[in-house]
């Protein structure tokens, strides 16, 4: 029984890990954000790239103070690929950016990050 198991644990592990690569898509993931920025600022210093569909700063439902993320939408992957490598380690407001494609939301299930290897 615990054979069976840990094999379809270690099935489910490996297809995860290979539908959550760091694949091009058209949506980043933005951190290191300032507490300053909002939607507006990041709109603009990402639209130069193409055209942004969508953008999103998660904020604290406490405080209402940033958290430091948010996601960038844009209409073609292409244009996210751009802007994630001319991005990615830029300064937005004082404080470099880490750029990287967004994982797809699942809900009700434990979220494996790959971790990247040297």
């Amino acid at each position: 029984m615990n054979r069976t198991v840990a094999s379809i644990a270690r099935k489910a592990l490996t297809t995860v890990r290979n539908s959550a690569s760091l694949a091009p898509n058209s949506k980043l993931f933005v951190a290191g954000l300032s507490w300053s920025v909002d939607e507006k600022s990041l709109k603009d210093a990402f639209s130069s790239f193409g055209e942004v569909s969508e953008v999103r700063i998660m904020y604290d439902k406490d405080s209402g103070r940033s958290r430091g993320f948010g996601f960038v939408s844009f209409s073609k992957e292409n244009e996210a690929t751009c802007a994630k490598d001319a991005m990615d380690g830029k300064a937005l407001l004082g404080r470099p950016l880490r750029v990287s494609f967004a994982l797809e939301k699942v809900r009700g299930a434990p979220v494996v990050v790959p971790r990247l290897q040297n």
